[in-house]
């Protein structure tokens, strides 16, 4: 179904934000009416970093307008009259908009495209998913949220209203008391006069005087009071501003920023910063007008000084605004991408800093650069106490240096560090049994800028997720451990970067799962039986029943410190090695349910056993990281009348490089019945590698074959096969392939 349709179909918020898409920089007419077209172009072919692409997104803007213009041509009737105007007016809209940056029409296109598609995706997930009360109550959040802001717009209309009474009044007030002022002049100027004039005029003068006075001085306390009621007001406007500003930033934004955590696990995307972006620019913009409203009235206050606490309190006002607005701005540079959180050194890596409000105060007409440092966990900790850390830093990163750009037709002002390298990394002395790949490092981005003309100069700084610095790949899997331990049990406004060191086993059950979907890239999460299998593992524990780990803990070095009992691995290199085996070899296989893989090998023999020869099942290997295994039942050839469990040696990546498990099922002809009771054929038959072709110029091209053989001297008292000790086809001819050609040769003719 086409993108429009569904997203015409969106509700609540999901609407709002998909109506918010649409301005003037792009119609949502022309969405409208040329929803199949732009469907249908390929927009994401255009590097939009490279400007010798932008022929091929003029092209696209031609394409655009003409389409537009055939369609303004068949509109007919009465209202195809209106629509032919509109859809003409808008076709020369955007090409005056974008012939001279054609670019940041795709890029306008596609953050649409995208956006829909995400609203879109995320509202099919929420229809199938029990989370109906969340969205309404997060509908309602909103329109709280909505309902504020229209609070505090009516709130600033009104004092911008009693502001300029105030001025008004106050000008007529000194035009008063300039006539006061030139009467006294008057009556001064009587001295001069001969009595007789003097005492003629005197009594009108002073009459006129005493009047004057009289309503000065009423006028002065009705101004006093303009000014003490505009200040109360100004004082109701800043507290509901916090209070919004509060629930914006410390609620909205950090879940955000939570969800952005937990993405790096593999949770569910962060969301677009859409909705946010428009939240801290209505504050910017309502702050911006109040801050703007108090400095008039200081400005009035000024000019016509009246002695009481209004000065003060105005003082007391323009401290609290501007505390409020450098909150705003402080908290609104944040990082939309983050750099990866296992970084290696000498490799290229990438990051995205934005600016929430930077388009409202006008920010990029005098473009900020943005400096990436590498610092670590103990400088971190001081930065946020404001310690001095003298420019400290823990590394060289290179390309660090980056100007904020302004997107206009998306309203962001960001940096996209692209090609940043970690040249070399500098460690501290580490504690008791902490690895390199415990320690953990923070990218700092900090930038310097001003608002108002320089009449506000802000400082800011923001700090990437932990990230953990490798120089070898092997390393990358204990350090993925350390990330994802952070990443799924910090806590938000912590002391850089306390985790606790034990969690509930649930806690980890949930975080084990959302990686795991993630990198196999799979609906199909941990079952139940899958997270007790887990948990015998992690607890060298035989129980079966769940409830009996719910209360259970488990410790940062039962994860990823201590080996396993009998094994020279921990619990998350055993687990992970499952994950990298699936992600790269078996996916389709664990999403087609073919593979139990988290059971036992007396759990196997368990439920073979009740089963016709023939069964066999699929198992994640006890003993090797990255295994799987076969486990079969079949007659005991040293005893006739008994059946037996039998077991190959695990397959590796190594294995399945040469031959894929399709393949290797397909070749073992005493493999029948996929446990249960499934024909294999029915199972595995759509991954099997197609037949040969016939001889190509006289050669016949040689087939790689797995074969298990008959004989029982290659079994041993377990039952399990070593297939180092068979006729593995695959491993022997790719050991052939491996030797040097002269060797092959030699060897034959001698």
């Amino acid at each position: 179904m086409a993108v429009w349709i569904q997203a015409q179909q969106l509700q609540g918020d999901a609407l709002h934000q998909m109506q918010s898409l649409y301005g003037q920089h792009f119609p949502i007419e022309v969405r409208h009416y040329l929803s199949q077209w732009l469907e249908g172009q390929l927009w994401d072919v255009i590097d939009l970093e490279n400007p010798q692409e932008e022929f091929k997104a003029k092209r696209l803007l031609d394409s655009l307008i003409q389409e537009l213009q055939n369609k303004a041509e068949h509109q007919v009737g009465e209202d195809g009259f209106l629509l032919k105007i509109k859809l003409g007016h808008y076709a020369s809209q955007l090409k005056s908009t974008y012939d001279r940056c054609p670019l940041e029409l795709v890029r306008c296109i596609k953050h649409i495209l995208y956006t829909e598609q995400r609203l879109v995706r995320e509202a099919s997930n929420v229809s199938i998913s029990p989370v109906g009360g969340m969205m309404d109550s997060m509908s309602q959040k909103y329109q709280q949220i909505n309902q504020a802001f229209e609070e505090l717009r009516l709130l600033t209309q009104d004092t911008e209203n009693d502001l300029r009474k105030l001025q008004h009044n106050q000008e007529y007030f000194i035009i008063q008391y300039q006539e006061s002022l030139r009467i006294q002049a008057q009556l001064t100027s009587l001295t001069t006069l001969p009595p007789a004039d003097r005492q003629l005029r005197e009594p009108t003068l002073l009459s006129k005087r005493a009047t004057v006075e009289a309503w000065l001085t009423r006028e002065a306390n009705t101004l006093q009071k303009y000014r003490l009621d505009l200040a109360e007001k100004h004082q109701k406007s800043l507290q509901l501003l916090r209070k919004q500003q509060t629930i914006i930033l410390d609620d909205e934004l950090i879940h955000w920023k939570r969800r952005q955590q937990l993405a790096g696990n593999g949770g569910p995307p962060e969301g677009g910063l859409d909705i946010l972006q428009s939240w801290c620019e209505k504050l910017a913009e309502t702050i911006w007008q109040n801050r703007q409203q108090i400095r008039r009235a200081e400005h009035l206050r000024q000019q016509l000084p009246i002695p009481g606490p209004i000065e003060e309190l105005l003082n007391d006002l323009n401290s609290t605004i501007t505390d409020i607005i450098s909150a705003l701005v402080t908290s609104t540079f944040i990082i939309e991408k983050q750099p990866p959180q296992v970084l290696k050194t000498q490799t290229k890596f990438a990051a995205t800093v934005r600016l929430l409000v930077g388009g409202k105060l006008n920010v990029h007409m005098n473009p900020p650069q943005v400096k990436a440092t590498i610092i670590s966990e103990q400088q971190a900790k001081a930065l946020l106490k404001n310690e001095n850390t003298r420019n400290d830093s823990s590394g060289e990163i290179l390309n660090n240096n980056c100007v904020m750009e302004y997107h206009q037709a998306t309203g962001t002002l960001s940096a996209n560090f692209r090609n940043m390298s970690l040249k070399r990394i500098k460690r501290s002395d580490r504690r008791g049994a902490e690895s390199v790949t415990e320690e953990k490092f923070t990218i700092l981005f900090e930038s310097q800028f001003s608002v108002g003309g320089n009449e506000l100069v802000f400082q800011v700084k923001t700090l990437s997720l932990p990230v953990v610095v490798i120089v070898h790949g092997s390393q990358d899997n204990n350090a993925t451990a350390t990330v994802l331990w952070d990443n799924a049990f910090a806590e938000p406004g912590r002391v850089p970067f306390i985790v606790p060191d034990k969690v509930l086993w649930p806690q980890l059950c949930e975080a084990l799962n959302m990686k795991y979907k993630a990198e196999v890239q799979s609906n199909r999460g941990l079952s139940e039986e899958n997270l007790v299998f887990l948990a015998q593992k992690a607890f060298s524990s035989s129980s079966i029943n769940p409830d009996d780990y719910r209360g259970m803990t488990m410790t940062w070095s039962q994860f990823n410190r201590e080996s396993l009992p009998g094994r020279n691995f921990t619990f998350w290199q055993w687990f992970d090695g499952v994950m990298e085996l699936t992600k790269k070899h078996l996916k389709p296989h664990w999403n087609d349910g073919a593979i139990l893989g988290f059971v036992n090998k007396q759990q196997a023999q368990d439920m073979l056993m009740s089963k016709p020869n023939g069964t066999f099942l699929l198992r994640f290997s006890d003993s090797e990281i990255g295994g799987i295994t076969i486990a079969w039942v079949a007659e005991n050839p040293n005893k006739p009348g008994e059946r037996m469990v039998w077991n190959l040696m695990p397959y590796t990546t190594k294995d399945f490089s040469i031959r894929s498990l399709a393949d290797r099922i397909s070749d073992l002809n005493h493999l029948l019945f996929l446990y249960p009771d499934r024909p294999k054929d029915e199972v595995f038959s759509k991954y099997y590698t197609p037949p040969l072709s016939k001889a190509v110029d006289g050669y016949v091209k040689p087939q790689i074959k797995q074969v298990v053989p008959e004989s029982d001297s290659i079994l041993d008292a377990d039952g399990d096969f070593d297939l180092d000790d068979t006729m593995d086809v695959a491993r022997h001819v790719e050991e052939l392939l491996r030797r040097p050609m002269e060797n092959q040769w030699s060897g034959q003719q001698s």
